[in-house]
């Protein structure tokens, strides 16, 4: 869990598998409330590049807590607010958002619930391609003029190009070949080859009351 701190200047943790990437080079010590000093081993971010990325985050020697500093998410461009039960980071320059938990005194969150349905994320993937997925394969073209007119709310405000190949577009696009018509009656006998289909349910009932049918076509008498 990582604990926002207020009287905390930078972000810090002493749990090197937090980091996402990490530069390690001693940079000095950071100073604890208690007067005693913690020796900084490197420097890196910490969360999600393709959801909510936290930059420049202290390794400090021995630390066993993971503090987010309120003041250095601000001057990042978050907003953070808090109630009396939990509190909200939100960046609205990429429309991403982040809750954490009140626990007795302290406000805390998990940046491994970034994948959990309680974390609220919109619009956090900046992927033309996946945006070209999720608005069932739409023209990239279409794409940019709908970012440019303004005219769906969450659309991140990229470039959308065709730098590759959608596999299911190319597929959907194929066309079926047609079968030769054949001259010659392969079959001798009656009953020798039969072609079914089966089709339904319809939505007017038979005289019978039935809403599927059985169409059977002998190969040799072309009987049905």
């Amino acid at each position: 869990m990582w604990f926002l701190d207020s009287g905390c200047s930078k972000h810090m943790t002493g749990d090197q598998h937090q980091f996402q990437e990490l530069t390690l080079k001693q940079k000095g010590f950071v100073n604890y409330g208690n007067n005693n000093k913690g020796r900084i081993l490197g420097i890196g971010n910490v969360g999600h590049s393709s959801t909510f990325l936290i930059e420049n985050v202290l390794f400090v020697e021995g630390l066993k807590y993971n503090l987010l500093s309120i003041s250095q998410l601000a001057d990042k461009g978050f907003n953070i607010s808090f109630t009396n039960e939990a509190c909200l980071i939100s960046n609205k320059e990429n429309n991403t958002k982040l809750s954490g938990l009140r626990v007795n005194n302290v406000y805390m969150l998990s940046l491994q619930s970034l994948h959990d349905k309680s974390v609220c994320l919109s619009s956090i993937n900046d992927d033309s391609w996946i945006w070209h997925k999720r608005i069932a394969h739409i023209n990239m073209h279409h794409l940019n003029k709908l970012i440019k007119l303004n005219l769906v709310e969450g659309i991140p405000k990229i470039k959308f190009e065709t730098d590759k190949v959608c596999e299911a577009c190319i597929k959907g696009k194929h066309s079926k070949s047609s079968f030769k018509p054949v001259k010659i009656v392969t079959t001798s006998r009656p009953l020798e080859l039969l072609h079914l289909d089966l089709f339904g349910p319809t939505r007017v009932s038979s005289i019978g009351g039935n809403h599927y049918g059985l169409v059977i076509v002998d190969d040799y008498s072309r009987f049905t």
